[in-house]
């Protein structure tokens, strides 16, 4: 079994940054890639960032140089470091387990109960 845990969510103005960290319990962490999503109302759930075992990243486009992912397999923990933040990034996010294979991100379908990121003025 795994549990996740997502925190560091909360209400930021526009061009205001967060941190979002999510800690994995039950499972071996570190010969697992994570994954950040979000989803707004009314919204399909959009991967915004992953990383891999090995500590290589990849970025949805609307995220590009806004926002960092990284993880710290000692404490069992993925962070999500949000920067230029938009209204539009206005979403619960959710970390997840999943693997990477051909440059792709897949999900094992194993979440946490997501952080509320809401950037409004």
């Amino acid at each position: 079994q795994v549990h996740l845990v997502e925190s560091g969510g909360g209400l930021v103005q526009p061009g205001g940054s967060l941190r979002l960290s999510c800690a994995a319990s039950g499972s071996i962490f570190s010969i697992y890639a994570m994954g950040w999503y979000r989803q707004a109302p009314g919204k399909q759930r959009e991967l915004v960032a992953h990383i891999t075992s090995a500590g290589n990243t990849k970025y949805a486009d609307s995220v590009k140089g806004r926002f960092t992912i990284s993880r710290d397999n000692a404490k069992n923990t993925v962070y999500l470091q949000m920067g230029s933040l938009k209204p539009e990034d206005t979403a619960v996010y959710y970390c997840n387990l999943g693997s990477e294979y051909g440059g792709l991100y897949y999900s094992h379908d194993y979440w946490g109960q997501g952080t509320q990121v809401t950037v409004s003025s």
